[in-house]
């Protein structure tokens, strides 16, 4: 019996349908090498000629480099949100900060309250995401995960917060004004405060109220109405007045997401209340992500940076990338490939103040 397996000829009609197949198929995958691969530099330039994440994230990194080689200078602001000190991100943070990677910071207040714990001397512990979370609770063990902190320390620097508020002239705060003078009570040289406060990077944090600073601005509050005393109040509307005022006095700006929620949204919406000030900044030039939401829920964390774009966030014509690889594992590839290339040395500081 004849065998016709692999007889069947595939064949294109015209010289037009060869050209697009061989367009189409003229670039291959790299296949990583990692006997050559020596550095952080040199996986994630492998990663740039691979696919799915991995080429994401090689071109993240390529926006991250081009927004600081930029000759105009954009002003990039970093949005941190998500687990990212309890995942063990803070030193790399702050080496963005110290190594001139960003120039302004909007961050959830457990990002901040958390890097504030651990400057007074408090850990984060390897913990297990199956234990018993009411034996937990009997020895006052908080569960992020698979990390513990010891709620007693959470408790002691709550009052601690709301006791250095009482210290402060009443009256009405920013978030930023607030959150630099606390930075000035710790001296933690691989904290994220203070390497901020040291370069007069603005830190800002339009969800205050909703974290352990919070809690202890509330017993702050609290004093305060027992008391009938003045006391500190954070004015949420100042920020966004101060922060409008970052983006249109740039020439150009960028934005690094790292997770989404409040902070990539506040970045976005200070270049929207440009309008205000009659000044159309035409949207970040540079943007890049690192997240693990989808676009297809509609949540703005997992919104594409194309979708910003309609709304004038994002410039129609910049440079964009996002990665959906976790934080705790994308973060450390993104800017170590930028420290390794020394890519802040030669671009100058902008004198923002914090």
């Amino acid at each position: 019996m004849k065998n016709d397996i692999g007889l069947y000829k595939f064949k294109l009609k015209g010289k037009k349908e060869l050209a697009e197949k061989k367009r189409f198929l003229s670039d291959p995958v790299n296949q990583i090498d990692l006997e050559k691969e020596k550095s952080i530099v040199d996986l994630v330039d492998a990663f740039k000629g691979a696919s799915i994440q991995a080429r994401n994230i090689g071109a993240a990194a390529e926006v991250f480099e081009n927004m600081l080689t930029d000759k105009a200078r954009p002003t990039i602001f970093l949005g941190l949100a998500g687990p990212l000190i309890a995942a063990g991100l803070r030193k790399v943070i702050r080496d963005m900060i110290e190594y001139n990677l960003v120039d302004v910071i909007v961050s959830t207040g457990a990002i901040l309250y958390q890097d504030y714990y651990q400057a007074l001397g408090n850990n984060h512990y390897k913990g297990d995401p199956d234990q018993d979370d009411a034996k937990l609770r009997d020895l006052y063990i908080d569960r992020i995960y698979d990390t513990y902190v010891d709620e007693e320390k959470f408790a002691e620097t709550d009052s601690r917060i709301g006791k250095f508020a009482g210290t402060l002239k009443p009256g009405n705060y920013s978030s930023r004004e607030f959150i630099s003078l606390l930075s000035e009570t710790i001296k933690d040289k691989n904290s994220i405060l203070v390497t901020a406060k040291k370069h007069g990077i603005p830190v800002f944090c339009p969800a205050l109220n909703d974290s352990s600073i919070g809690i202890g601005l509330t017993e702050h509050y609290y004093w305060k109405m027992k008391n009938k005393k003045p006391g500190v109040v954070i004015d949420s509307i100042k920020d966004n007045y101060e922060i409008t005022q970052l983006i249109i006095k740039s020439k150009q700006t960028a934005a690094f997401y790292v997770a989404g929620g409040v902070p990539k949204n506040y970045i976005n919406d200070a270049v929207v209340m440009g309008y205000i000030f009659g000044h159309d900044t035409g949207g970040h030039k540079y943007a890049l992500q690192l997240t693990t939401d989808v676009p297809h829920w509609g949540g703005l964390s997992g919104s594409t940076l194309k979708e910003a774009t309609s709304w004038g966030k994002i410039n129609r014509k910049a440079s964009r990338a996002m990665a959906f690889v976790e934080p705790s594992v994308s973060l450390p590839l993104i800017v170590g490939y930028a420290l390794q290339k020394g890519l802040g040395k030669k671009r100058p500081r902008l004198a923002l103040g914090s």
